[in-house]
């Protein structure tokens, strides 16, 4: 199931999200961001924190052209 999220959700995102929310923001499945994280095909940039991925909000939002 895909999150939907309207500009105003986007807006009110923390710097920085997990994976299966960077996929909302994008309008994909989870597997399929982690599929393109592994492939090095996600993008914007990402952060590998130990075993956690996170991706900055802020390419996300330039990415799909919200303004903060």
């Amino acid at each position: 199931m895909t999150l939907t999220l309207t500009a105003a959700d986007l807006l009110q995102l923390p710097p920085v999200v997990d994976v299966p929310t960077a996929a909302a923001v994008l309008g994909i499945g989870r597997t399929s961001a982690y599929e393109l994280i592994r492939a090095g095909a996600w993008p914007t940039p990402v952060l590998h924190l130990g075993k956690s991925i996170r991706v900055p909000t802020a390419p996300l939002l330039e990415l799909v052209q919200v303004a903060r």
